[in-house]
């Protein structure tokens, strides 16, 4: 087994954990994700279901759009003015696993005695869906497994100073 790293060497700022946690990393903007990857894409109804203030969720969704994870779309109400919905792109929909991950370790931790309040099921056979943890050749990696990070080609060394 190789030595292990020391991380205190690598610049943190190019890690796809604080790259992402930039991008999303704070409660309104994790919310407003798992909304959209329910199914409420308009303005008023995120505003109404999150109980955010509306400020806070134009910079929020402005956000996710320069980020690319939703992009923004006119629609029109007959008699209305144009108004905007938003729906999650490839790159959004991908966070679906993290939005899992969050909610199982919330329902394993957090639910109250009754239980978790949501239930994600796969459409498909309608059997409840979890994040997992798996390796490039497929071994379920459970709580006991021991992981390992070394740095990959994108990482750099801190500058001195």
């Amino acid at each position: 087994m190789p030595d292990p790293v020391d991380f205190a060497e690598w610049d943190s700022a190019t890690c796809s954990v604080a790259r992402t946690a930039a991008l999303i990393g704070d409660a309104w903007t994790v919310l407003v994700l798992r909304d959209l990857s329910n199914g409420v894409r308009r303005f008023d109804d995120l505003a109404a279901h999150l109980g955010i203030a509306r400020n806070v969720l134009t910079r929020r969704l402005a956000g996710l759009v320069e980020g690319g994870l939703v992009v923004k779309t006119p629609y029109r109400e007959p008699g209305r003015r144009e108004r905007h919905e938003y729906r999650l792109t490839p790159a959004g929909r991908d966070l679906r696993i993290v939005l899992n991950a969050l909610k199982d370790w919330g329902d394993e931790h957090l639910a109250g005695e009754a239980g978790p309040p949501n239930v994600t099921r796969h459409e498909g056979c309608g059997a409840e869906v979890h994040a997992e943890l798996r390796c490039a050749d497929g071994h379920w990696i459970g709580p006991g497994d021991r992981l390992r990070s070394e740095p990959g080609p994108g990482a750099r060394l801190r500058a001195a100073g």
